[in-house]
């Protein structure tokens, strides 16, 4: 069987995964979803990769759940679909606490699961011309595994909205509820946005940028409290006395570039 992924990781320390099924818009079956898994991890631990992207063939970003299995899936028992729901739950966990940063491409329309890439994502770029739905509910099912990333992108009051609806909204309108952060207008402009970012990314401390997004995951949502406050005053206190820190701090002063 063919591979449904690619990877491919540059010069400059980027690890570009490409989804590569566009003969079916890009959707997910079990054999896509096993190996967004392995390329997660992989890239993951691969200490040279600086940044991860994820990106897509085709003219379709991804269209979500493959409806010729979802079909097959009709007939699996209660506990074959609960361990089949569990594998694209902990695909997208896997990517959503990668501790590289991601960055993904959307060069067309994503629906569904599609867009719980797209939320698990750290940024994510997208030309004008894409389209996006949670579609679920026009096909009886909702929208699951991708909440905690969608609502966690969105919030809570535009997924009352577009988890119930199934509606379609345009690249503008994902920009403005916060699941996209940059509009351009073609594949050309995408690219070079993503080459600024890669450049970014190597002027940032590695280990500061993995626990910065460390951080995030552990004050989001939290009220402020004394244990709160302890703990970030303990993170930051950590990163002081980190060779990172140490090593950033001096290049400034001795006005070069650090050694990252």
């Amino acid at each position: 069987m063919a591979d449904t992924t690619t990877l491919q990781i540059d010069d400059l320390g980027v690890a570009t995964i490409t989804i590569n099924r566009p003969e079916v818009h890009n959707a997910f079956d079990e054999h896509l979803i096993a190996e967004l898994s392995a390329r997660f991890e992989s890239a993951d631990k691969e200490e040279d990769v600086r940044l991860v992207v994820i990106a897509a063939r085709g003219r379709t970003f991804c269209a979500g759940a493959d409806l010729e299995r979802m079909r097959q899936t009709a007939d699996y028992s209660e506990a074959e679909n609960l361990a089949d729901s569990r594998i694209l739950a902990k695909t997208l966990h896997r990517l959503n606490t990668m501790s590289k940063p991601t960055l993904v491409l959307i060069q067309g329309p994503a629906y569904g699961g599609g867009i719980g890439l797209i939320a698990a994502c750290d940024i994510a770029i997208s030309v004008r011309s894409a389209t996006f739905s949670l579609s679920e509910v026009k096909l009886g099912l909702i929208p699951a595994v991708v909440s905690p990333y969608v609502i966690g992108a969105v919030g809570a009051r535009q997924a009352r909205r577009y988890f119930l609806t199934g509606e379609r909204f345009d690249a503008q309108e994902a920009h403005r509820i916060g699941l996209v952060h940059l509009l351009v207008n073609d594949e050309g402009e995408m690219r070079a946005a993503a080459e600024r970012y890669a450049r970014m990314f190597m002027e940032t401390a590695p280990g500061a940028v993995s626990a910065s997004k460390d951080l995030i995951a552990a004050v989001r949502d939290k009220e402020i409290s004394e244990e709160l406050m302890e703990d970030t005053a303990r993170r930051i206190a950590d990163r002081r006395a980190s060779d990172e820190a140490r090593e950033g701090i001096g290049a400034f002063f001795d006005k070069r570039k650090p050694n990252w």
